[in-house]
C-alpha cells in the first residue's frame, strides 16, 4: 500500500468513526422513556449494535469511545439532552460504560459469522442473520451484564433485583436487533463490498 493510499484509508476510517459517533448523537434526539428504575429506554443502544456490525470491533469501539468522551466533556448528546460526568454516576452508568465493549463483541461476532476472509462478499441474507446474532450477543447480552453490575453498585440493588429490573428493556432491545438486521440487509444489497464487522473481503 502506498503512503497516499494509506493516508486515504486512514482518513476514511476516521470519517466513519466520526460518522457513527454522530449517529449516536442523532439517536439521542429521539425522546427517552423514563422508568422508576432510574434507567431510561433510549434508541441509542441500536447505534451501538450498528457500529459493531457496520464498522467492526476496532472502529466500533473507537466510535463509542469518542461519543462517550464527548458526553463526559459536557455535550448534551444522550437522550433527553443529558451530558457531563454526572451521568456516569447514575444507575444507568453501567449501560453507558458498556457501549464500547458491546461494540467490540458485536463486531467480532459479526465478522466471525459473515464468512471466511477471502471468500468474497457474503449474501445479504447471511449478513442480516449474522447482524441479528451479533446484535443479540453484543448489543443485548453484554450491555445488560454491564447494566446489572451498574445497578448493583450504584442503585444498591441485589443481583436478583437488578436482573429482574433489566428484563423490561429486553423486548425493545430485541426489536432493535431486528431493525439492525434489516438495515444491514439493505446496505449489503446496495453496497456489496462493505466490510461488515471489519471483515477483509
Amino acid at each position: 500500500m502506498t503512503s497516499s493510499s494509506h493516508r486515504e484509508s486512514r482518513a476514511q476510517r476516521i470519517a466513519l468513526v466520526a460518522l457513527f459517533a454522530a449517529l449516536m448523537a442523532a439517536f439521542g434526539m429521539i425522546p427517552k422513556i423514563d422508568l422508576p428504575l432510574g434507567v431510561p429506554i433510549t434508541a441509542q443502544t441500536m447505534g451501538v449494535m450498528l457500529a459493531g456490525c457496520m464498522l467492526g470491533a476496532s472502529m466500533g469501539f473507537q466510535a463509542m469511545a469518542l461519543f462517550l468522551l464527548a458526553v463526559a466533556l459536557g455535550l448534551p448528546l444522550l437522550s433527553g439532552g443529558r451530558g457531563g460526568m454526572g451521568v456516569f454516576f447514575l444507575p444507568s452508568a453501567g449501560y453507558l460504560v458498556s457501549w464500547p465493549f458491546a461494540a467490540i463483541v458485536t463486531g467480532l461476532v459479526m465478522r466471525a459469522l459473515s464468512g471466511p476472509a477471502g471468500s468474497g462478499p457474503a449474501s445479504p441474507k447471511r449478513l442480516a442473520l449474522a447482524a441479528l446474532a451479533a446484535s443479540v450477543v453484543g448489543g443485548v447480552l453484554v450491555i445488560h451484564v454491564f447494566g446489572v453490575v451498574g445497578l448493583m453498585l450504584l442503585a444498591k440493588l441485589s443481583l436478583v433485583q437488578a436482573a429482574i429490573g433489566t428484563l423490561v428493556f429486553v423486548p425493545g432491545d430485541l426489536i432493535k436487533c431486528v431493525l439492525v438486521a434489516v438495515i444491514v440487509h439493505t446496505v449489503a444489497r446496495g453496497l456489496p463490498d462493505w466490510r461488515f464487522g471489519g471483515r477483509a473481503l
